[in-house]
């Protein structure tokens, strides 16, 4: 449920997030930040997806998970309002980037099966060339990415009908793009991934990825490794996630 709290200034608010995230235990930050003032917390956590520090952008994006999936259970037409600015600022008429937009919407909708059953085509768009919303930016594709990457762990049927779209960034120049398709595609069981994933599997090149609250550190071999043992473990029954 949301937690109202007092009014709290934007300055104060703001340092009081800004340290939240910056402490080592996530879980604990989340579960201050959720007790913040919700429609109050948001503005903070968009300033935020556009730091220079990756650790405060990334922990920016669980915060908005949280806040906006608690707000979905509580003030839900607020949490709409949430997920359109976010889907606004990836607009070429927004007149801006929508740095740590895609990300978002995917941790929300991991958190939030409302949002998901409401927003999750959405996410999925952005990966196909041939429709109006494709994210053709390369630093907004990888965060697109992981948002969907992000939301198949969770619930894979939501993400499959995109499965196809996957494979030119499994053949990327870009390794994030083909470290980022890999970790996303062994969440959804396609047999079309297999052959792109073998080819991988001695790609040396490495990256970041953002996991459990931290920033780690892998190379596309071994998330391509990894989602074929992935793909072959036990299946799960349809519909769970």
């Amino acid at each position: 449920m949301v937690t109202g709290g007092a009014k709290i200034g934007g300055r104060a608010l703001k340092r009081k997030v800004r340290s939240l995230l910056g402490g080592p235990d996530l879980d604990s930050a989340l579960a201050q930040i959720r007790r913040l003032p919700p429609r109050q917390v948001v503005n903070p956590l968009f300033s935020f997806f556009c730091s220079l520090d990756p650790m405060l952008k990334w922990r920016a994006v669980s915060a908005m998970g949280a806040v906006v999936a608690n707000l979905a259970a509580g003030e839900a037409e607020f949490a709409r309002v949430v997920m359109r600015r976010l889907m606004w600022s990836l607009n070429d008429e927004s007149g801006g980037i929508g740095w740590g937009a895609p990300e978002a919407m995917g941790e929300i909708m991991a958190r939030s099966r409302t949002l998901a059953d409401e927003f999750g085509a959405i996410l999925l768009s952005y990966l196909q060339p041939q429709g109006n919303n494709y994210l053709e930016h390369a630093l907004l594709q990888r965060g697109l990415l992981w948002g969907l990457g992000r939301l198949a762990h969770v619930s894979p049927l939501r993400v499959r009908p995109a499965a196809s779209g996957l494979l030119p960034f499994l053949g990327s120049p870009d390794p994030f793009h083909r470290g980022l398709a890999a970790w996303t595609a062994g969440a959804l069981a396609w047999d079309g991934f297999r052959e792109p994933l073998k080819a991988l599997c001695d790609d040396a090149a490495l990256l970041e990825i953002y996991c459990r609250g931290r920033l780690q550190p892998t190379s596309v071999g071994d998330l391509a490794r990894e989602a074929l043992q992935l793909a072959d473990g036990p299946r799960k029954p349809a519909g769970k996630s």
